[in-house]
């Protein structure tokens, strides 16, 4: 009988330990690495996450963030080339969300896989930067997560007509001194693309700033246009960042300055900024930057992350996650977002700038080596 019983509580063990193996291998991660500030980690872990988990029973989504800017998404740049250089058969990250500038690295060196065209959103993916990134032809390889763009912010209570290109600021400037403040090209990236926009009004051929190819001489064109900024730069008030230009707006200490769009909406939906503030695109036009969505070359689960960007690049997801949540433009073509989002959501972010200003003044930041050179001059012509 003591036998018997050994011989049932084994029998047991073994079929309960056969169920929980088979449990654990019914749960499978998808592995994200996401670039950008923290909310964009946060979007993943409190809201897409769970919806795909909810919608794919047995997945779990583990995502990490690297941080912003370049230096977020070249760890990712750095950790699939070190899988690429060991040989590894599969890598241990099936999604990435990186930079413009990165994503064009990762696309030249073979560690992305061209997928846009196997899931059913990527006919979504229209706007000109799902095809270059800084030059790059990425077209097939990324889905925007989401466009975020800069555009001029102003009082109309101040400024009943505001500027509609970089010409008519210039004239307004010179007669209302001290009106105008931005945060130059070392207090936050708003100032930068303000800057970048001047240049692609004066610095001439814009469109090879922006798409190539590079060429060094070009630069030594750039010398008046950065004068011009020179005698502008004192006319103006200079903000302490991104958020300081949106503080001295509020405040009424500047009638006017450049802005990142889902700041500036974020802002307003807090009650930290006046709710009759208003936003223009300056001609001939103003960046902006997506982040993307990839799939590293030997990512292991493919077609589940196919199908997490598939999920994540629809219609109501882009509707209640990028622009009702996190006030970002979408990712995708903005006119298949708008039947499912609220009519009032798309106002506020549409009203002043409508998806064809976006079409027409939003433009990309410059290709990598004219943006490295742009820098450059501005430190030596504009800033001493």
């Amino acid at each position: 009988m003591p036998l018997l019983r050994r011989t049932l509580a084994a029998s047991i063990a073994l079929a309960l330990g056969t169920l929980s193996l088979g449990a654990q291998a019914q749960t499978t991660t998808l592995h994200v690495i996401s670039g950008g500030s923290q909310n964009m980690v946060d979007y993943v872990t409190d809201y897409l996450g769970p919806l795909f988990e909810k919608l794919n029973p047995g997945v779990k989504v583990s995502v990490v963030g690297t941080g912003p800017d370049d230096a977020g998404s070249q760890k990712m740049m750095e950790k699939l080339q070190a899988q690429k250089a060991a040989g590894a058969a599969t890598w241990d990250t099936d999604v990435i969300v990186p930079n413009q500038q990165k994503t064009g690295e990762m696309v030249r060196d073979g560690l992305l896989l061209k997928y846009r065209d196997s899931i059913p959103t990527g006919k979504y993916a229209v706007s000109q930067s799902a095809k270059q990134a800084l030059g790059v032809n990425v077209d097939g390889y990324v889905m925007p997560m989401f466009e975020s763009q800069t555009a001029l912010a102003y009082n109309p209570d101040l400024i009943k007509t505001p500027p509609a290109s970089y010409d008519e600021l210039r004239a307004f400037v010179a007669k209302n001194p001290k009106s105008f403040g931005y945060n130059g090209l070392k207090g936050g990236m708003s100032g930068v693309a303000f800057v970048v926009g001047w240049m692609y009004a004066y610095g001439g051929n814009p469109e090879t700033v922006q798409q190539g190819p590079y060429d060094g001489k070009s630069p030594a064109g750039w010398k008046k246009a950065f004068a011009d900024l020179k005698s502008f730069n004192q006319q103006v008030v200079f903000t302490p960042g991104n958020a300081g230009t949106l503080d001295m707006l509020n405040r009424g200490e500047i009638a006017m300055g450049p802005v990142w769009v889902d700041m500036f909406q974020s802002w307003k939906a807090e009650g930290r900024l006046a709710p009759n503030m208003k936003l223009k695109i300056l001609s001939p036009g103003m960046p902006g930057q997506p982040y993307y969505y990839a799939i590293p070359a030997k990512a292991k689960n493919v077609e589940l992350a196919k199908k997490f960007i598939a999920l994540a690049t629809s219609p109501q997801v882009q509707a209640d996650g990028i622009v009702r949540r996190f006030n970002w433009y979408p990712g995708i073509d903005a006119n298949v977002v708008k039947p499912v989002l609220d009519p009032k959501i798309w106002n506020q972010l549409f009203v002043d700038v409508t998806p064809t200003d976006l079409a027409r003044n939003g433009k990309p930041f410059p290709l990598a080596p004219y943006f490295k050179d742009l820098r450059e001059q501005y430190e030596a012509q504009v800033q001493n």
